[in-house]
């Protein structure tokens, strides 16, 4: 019988300001669990510009076709101009519809909501997203957002085949179908139409303006919440706010046989370098990715180790109201392992 032990390929995309920062201590962490891991790193964004002449390097859609999943730290969006999002062109690019992004409380994080555990499933490739803008005369731009019946019932059917797998026991389709009636009204009915197939999660609609007082007043009537592009992208950074900030929780890009974990976090150039980042969003999002590639054992390891340094409290970094740095933290993390 074989003793082999898989080697995993990866593509590594460490970003820019801390990205390649919090990355090196992640793939520290992961090699330390004793899975195998080949990793193919890419330089994306600026950097990748100034290098290969393109934001996106050809190697690295090559890279992400071939593996099949990938690792990325925050790279920087200009704002108002420059190039695209790097993070809406691979997503666009490799299909990955479905944004996912567990909110759950870091065991010995002292909150003002403690008990959070939603989960937020956002579409991930179309709405206001799709970047079709235009001028219209000088001073008149116009955008255009797109549903489909496609796009909006897979989405659907990601989180209600995800609820029932994990248990998940409501799901809320979060939309602004008074206003768009046509557009939002789609993504609504084919939500209900997939709904229909699982009696038992119970199925409700929030108007998003709505969603948003009623998660600040009390987010524990929501369990899983269905969203649009852009209801999706709002809403699940306000929650991270019920659990510390984003610099804790994780994010996953996911289609059909090929998914991107990410930071989504900024790339806070204004301290990088300095042993000061948090790698806690970018280390959830690798144990998203461990449980992706079926190494649940690992996973549930890595998880431990990393509740068990909140829970002790004597190398959290700064922003989570400790003193240790990053390379501090990382090493309190492996000694949990």
């Amino acid at each position: 019988m074989s003793t082999d032990i898989k080697t995993h390929k990866v593509t590594l995309i460490p970003g820019d300001g801390i990205g390649p920062e919090v990355t090196h201590q992640v793939v520290r962490i992961l090699e330390d669990t004793g899975v195998k891991f080949e990793w193919e790193r890419f330089a994306a964004g600026a950097e990748a510009f100034e290098i290969f002449g393109e934001y996106i390097p050809s190697a690295l859609y090559e890279s992400i076709e071939r593996n099949k999943v990938a690792l990325k730290g925050p790279v920087t969006t200009p704002v108002g101009g420059g190039f695209k999002s790097i993070n809406v062109t691979l997503r666009k690019k490799f299909d990955l519809f479905a944004n996912f992004r567990p909110v759950k409380n870091l065991p010995g994080l002292a909150t003002h909501w403690p008990g959070i555990d939603l989960i937020i499933v956002r579409e991930n490739t179309e709405g206001e997203y799709v970047g079709i803008e235009h001028e219209v005369v000088p001073g008149v731009v116009e955008a255009i957002k797109v549903i489909t019946e496609k796009g909006s019932t897979r989405i659907a059917q990601f989180a209600f085949d995800y609820a029932r797998k994990h248990g998940r026991k409501k799901i809320h389709s979060i939309h602004k179908a008074n206003i768009m009636k046509l557009s939002d009204g789609l993504f609504l009915r084919c939500a209900r139409l997939v709904s229909e197939r699982f009696p038992e999660i119970f199925y409700g609609e929030h108007i998003i303006d709505n969603t948003c007082m009623q998660l600040v007043m009390n987010p524990y009537q929501y369990d899983t919440l269905l969203l649009e592009n852009l209801y999706g992208d709002i809403v699940s950074d306000l929650c991270a706010a019920f659990v510390g900030g984003l610099g804790l929780v994780p994010g996953a890009n996911l289609g059909t046989g090929c998914a991107i974990f990410e930071a989504v976090h900024g790339s806070a150039p204004d301290i990088a370098g300095k042993d000061i980042a948090n790698p806690t969003a970018l280390l959830q999002s690798a144990i998203l990715m461990l449980r992706y590639i079926d190494e649940v054992e690992t996973a549930d390891r890595v998880q431990a180790a990393l509740e068990k340094v909140y829970i002790e409290k004597k190398t959290l970094t700064r922003d989570v109201g400790g003193t240790s740095g990053t390379k501090g933290f990382t090493a309190a993390v492996l000694a949990a392992l």
